[in-house]
């Protein structure tokens, strides 16, 4: 299945990408198109981690989402799509949100690489620090509610990021635990403001922000092949 792909790479690039293992907690609006992206780039080993269910509110912007699956849990949905993918893929799921009680249950494997792709501020934070702790190179998405445009998705250190709410809270927290240094994928699109708490999202950004994430994961591996 990667016979075009082996025309960008060589067979010892695939191995390496093949045999680099992944976590990838979210597999929503973002999760869902960054685990697509890694999966078909030829990632072969990743824990996927999500407590939600679909919901038909997630039909405009989740590629895992579909009327046939509404009601079923993201992580299994998730799963089915990518074996289909790929029959080869060593996927494992986990349906928890976490939390500073429960994180250690990520790591019962050890993982090359951390893609947050998760909605929670706190457990984005948890994260980051586990991943620092742990030495695990780690990519975190910003916020991509409330915005049209892809071409304003970039991938920098969370100090430079702007016009993201979101990135802002990071970089406080960041600094409170003495991180002050963390890549991530963002957005410099001003958010559209709205009277709703909820923000409203197309799939237009999101699965831009989901692809970034996984293209820094692709990159880091064929540019460190030693």
């Amino acid at each position: 299945m990667f016979d075009r792909l082996l025309r960008l790479i060589t067979n010892e690039d695939l191995n390496k990408l093949k045999n680099t293992n992944v976590l990838l907690v979210g597999v929503g609006g973002v999760g869902g198109y960054a685990l697509e992206a890694l999966v078909r780039c030829g990632i072969e080993n990743i824990t996927i981690v999500d407590s939600d269910n679909v919901e038909l509110s997630n039909l405009n912007r989740q590629i895992i989402s579909l009327q046939s699956n509404i009601g079923k849990p993201k992580v299994e949905v998730a799963s089915t799509r990518v074996k289909d993918i790929n029959p080869n893929i060593n996927i494992a799921t986990i349906k928890e949100f976490i939390t500073k009680d429960n994180i250690d249950i990520l790591f019962n494997n050890n993982y090359d690489y951390i893609i947050d792709a998760c909605d929670t501020v706190t457990t984005k934070v948890l994260l980051i620090q586990e991943a620092n702790k742990r030495n695990i190179n780690i990519i975190s998405c910003m916020g991509t509610g409330n915005r049209f445009d892809p071409s304003k998705v970039k991938i920098t250190d969370v100090s430079k990021t702007n016009n993201d709410p979101l990135a802002k809270i990071m970089r406080k927290l960041l600094r409170e635990i003495n991180i002050k240094h963390q890549k991530v994928v963002f957005s410099d699109e001003l958010p559209i403001k709205t009277s709703d708490r909820t923000p409203g999202s197309t799939s237009l950004v999101p699965s831009v922000a989901g692809i970034y994430a996984a293209s820094y994961v692709i990159n880091d591996i064929l540019q460190n092949k030693n």
